[in-house]
């Protein structure tokens, strides 16, 4: 992938790694437009960044998925990067009186929608990149958010059967493999500790320019690489 002069649409944009990605990318010298539901926190990102181009949107609505790209076929039609990254996270358990619920809701914005946008985004004649963003709990999986492991174990296995399928067409399928980072996914405070998005993002676009397709960072690294034996430790200690 080219990490100057595209067009990038990412999804989720406006917060969290979204955000991250889409400070690099207007640092790189790219038209990054960027969707998701909050208008309010779109205007703020485009307040700080004036070249970026926002558009509100429910991705968890078929309709507005549609929306969205028949509004970028006829509005920015040169776009030729997709980032599928919005997706939300719930804390709960199996005993819960809405798990299946808040199970529907993440299936649908971290499954559903990615695919959905990806099949309709491939009509474009200029998309030469799709970039998705998984997680290291794709590999081993944190308990106490099943659906949000589970979801992302579905799309890490869409993603490479993805990047087989469109190679005939010379559309590259890059996976980004965040661990837990300093962002609001799941709650506010929920991840205090972890790694700052800012350092994740330099990592993954070194790798970027390395010509990788599969982008990891820190603990994501090895869960990604991991064998049977190095799974099971991995989730006797994610999961006491």
């Amino acid at each position: 992938m080219r990490l100057s002069n595209n067009k990038i649409l990412i999804t989720g944009g406006a917060t969290g790694i979204g955000l991250g990605l889409t400070k690099r990318f207007i640092q790189e010298n790219n038209t990054v437009i960027i969707c998701g539901r909050r208008e309010a926190a779109l205007k703020e990102v485009a307040e700080q960044y004036p070249s970026v181009i926002t558009k509100v949107c429910d991705l968890s609505v078929e309709a507005e998925r549609i929306e969205l790209y028949n509004w970028v076929n006829e509005n920015h039609n040169d776009l030729n990067v997709l980032v599928n990254n919005a997706g939300i996270q719930n804390w709960m358990n199996i005993s819960d009186s809405d798990f299946y619920q808040k199970a529907n809701d993440e299936i649908t914005t971290n499954v559903l929608a990615p695919i959905h946008l990806t099949t309709l985004f491939t009509n474009l004649k200029s998309l030469d990149t799709i970039m998705n963003v998984t997680s290291g709990l794709a590999f081993v999986p944190l308990t106490k958010v099943p659906i949000y492991c589970a979801t992302k174990a579905f799309f890490r296995s869409f993603t490479l059967s993805l990047r087989h399928m469109l190679k005939s067409r010379n559309i590259e399928v890059i996976e980004i493999i965040p661990p837990a980072l300093n962002t609001d996914l799941g709650a506010k405070g929920l991840h205090d500790g972890q790694p700052a998005v800012r350092d994740f993002i330099d990592a993954i676009f070194e790798q970027l320019k390395a010509g990788k397709t599969e982008l990891t960072f820190g603990t994501s690294e090895p869960r990604a690489k991991a064998n049977n034996d190095t799974i099971t430790d991995y989730f006797n200690r994610m999961n006491p």
